[in-house]
C-alpha cells in the first residue's frame, strides 16, 4: 500500500508572468519598462515646472489644468490619481527588482573577486544602488514638501508658485534638492544604457550613440529642475 500522506504533491505550475518575474531577464526587463515610464514622466514634469520663469499665473494656471485632464470624460482629478497610482506601481516593482537582482548577485557571487574590479564600473553600480535609494527617499520628501506641504513651512493650498519660491529661499532645502538632482542625473546616465541593452536596442554601431543621447537626457533633465531652485535662490525668480 502506498502512503499517499508521505508522497510530497506534484508542484504547481507557474503561470507565465511568474516565470517571467521569476527569471533575471524578466526581472531586468521590468526595470528598463519602469524606468523608461519614469523618465517619461520625469521629463513632462520638468518641463511643467520651467513654467515658473513665465510667472505666477502662467505656472499656477498649468497646474489648475492637471487636474482638468480628461474633463468631462473624467470627473476633476481622476486623471491626477489614476497617474499616481501607475507611477506608484511603476515605482514599486522598479525598486523591488533592483533590491531582488542585487541580493540576486551577492548570492550567486558571496566571496568577493581577489582582483580588483574596474574603478569605472564600481562606481556606476555604487551610483545606481544608493543612488536609487537616495531618490527614493527623497520622493517621498518631496511628496511632503509640495503636495502635502508639511515640510514647507511657508505652504499655501493651491500656490504653487508661491510654494517653489518660500521652499527655496531656505539654503539647505536648496542643497537637498540639488544633492537628489545630482543622483538623478547619474541615475539616468547609468541606467539609460542598461535599459536599452535590455530591451535589444542597442548595436555595436548604436552603442556610442545611445550612450551620448543618455548622458545628454540626464543632463538636460537634472539641469532643467536646477534652474528653479538656482533661479530663485539667486533672486532671477521672486
Amino acid at each position: 500500500m502506498v502512503n499517499d500522506l508521505a508522497t510530497p504533491p506534484a508542484a504547481r505550475p507557474r503561470s507565465v508572468v511568474r516565470r517571467f518575474w521569476a527569471s533575471t531577464i524578466g526581472k531586468k526587463a521590468v526595470m528598463a519598462v519602469t524606468g523608461v515610464l519614469l523618465l517619461a514622466f520625469v521629463f513632462a514634469h520638468m518641463v511643467g515646472n520651467l513654467k515658473t520663469f513665465l510667472g505666477a499665473a502662467e505656472l499656477n494656471h498649468y497646474a489648475g489644468w492637471l487636474r482638468t485632464i480628461g474633463e468631462p470624460v473624467l470627473r476633476r482629478e481622476w486623471f491626477l490619481w489614476l497617474q499616481r497610482a501607475v507611477l506608484l506601481a511603476a515605482l514599486v516593482l522598479h525598486v523591488t527588482a533592483a533590491v531582488q537582482l542585487a541580493r540576486r548577485d551577492r548570492r550567486a557571487r558571496p566571496v568577493r573577486y581577489v582582483h580588483r574590479q574596474p574603478v569605472r564600473a564600481t562606481f556606476a553600480v555604487r551610483t545606481m544602488r544608493w543612488g536609487g535609494a537616495t531618490l527614493a527617499v527623497f520622493v517621498v520628501w518631496h511628496i511632503l514638501d509640495f503636495t502635502v506641504g508639511t515640510v514647507n513651512r511657508g505652504f499655501v493650498p493651491g500656490d504653487p508658485y508661491h510654494n517653489l519660491v518660500a521652499d527655496f529661499r531656505v539654503w539647505w532645502v536648496n542643497v537637498i534638492y540639488l544633492v537628489a538632482l545630482a543622483m538623478l542625473g547619474l541615475h539616468i546616465h547609468h541606467g539609460f544604457a542598461s535599459a536599452a541593452r535590455t530591451l535589444g536596442i542597442t548595436r555595436p554601431r548604436r552603442e556610442r550613440a545611445i550612450r551620448i543621447f543618455g548622458s545628454t537626457t540626464a543632463v538636460v533633465v537634472a539641469g532643467g529642475y536646477a534652474l528653479v531652485p538656482v533661479a530663485i535662490m539667486t533672486g532671477l525668480v521672486h
